[in-house]
């Protein structure tokens, strides 16, 4: 009725509404863009030095730079492996602690 209702008495929160698979899914395709996105921009020119003396370029085996899209997508997929990391924290632990979600049945 008010605010002064009883528990039984209260409408059901809406917190309790978004499908379980809905976030893990958001987690997902985070992850995948940003796989994505370092795939595409993987552009690797490497390290090249010149010498003067020797009129001969330089190149350094094995020695890489990443490029900042790389970056980029690396951090997206990281980001989007937290997401689902965290959120499987808040489940577990909301069910260890006993507190019961309103929008399932006992």
């Amino acid at each position: 009725m008010g605010e002064n209702a009883t528990p039984e008495e209260r409408p059901a929160s809406r917190r309790g509404k978004v499908p379980a698979a809905v976030v893990p899914l958001l987690g997902l395709v985070a992850v995948l863009v940003g796989f994505l996105i370092a795939y595409l921009n993987r552009d690797f020119t490497g390290w090249v030095a010149y010498a003067p003396l020797s009129n001969q370029p330089f190149s350094a085996n094995g020695a890489a730079f990443v490029t900042q899209g790389t970056q980029l997508g690396l951090a997206v997929a990281v980001a989007g492996l937290l997401v689902p990391a965290f959120w499987a924290g808040y489940r577990f632990g909301r069910r260890a602690s006993g507190v019961s979600n309103p929008a399932q049945p006992h």
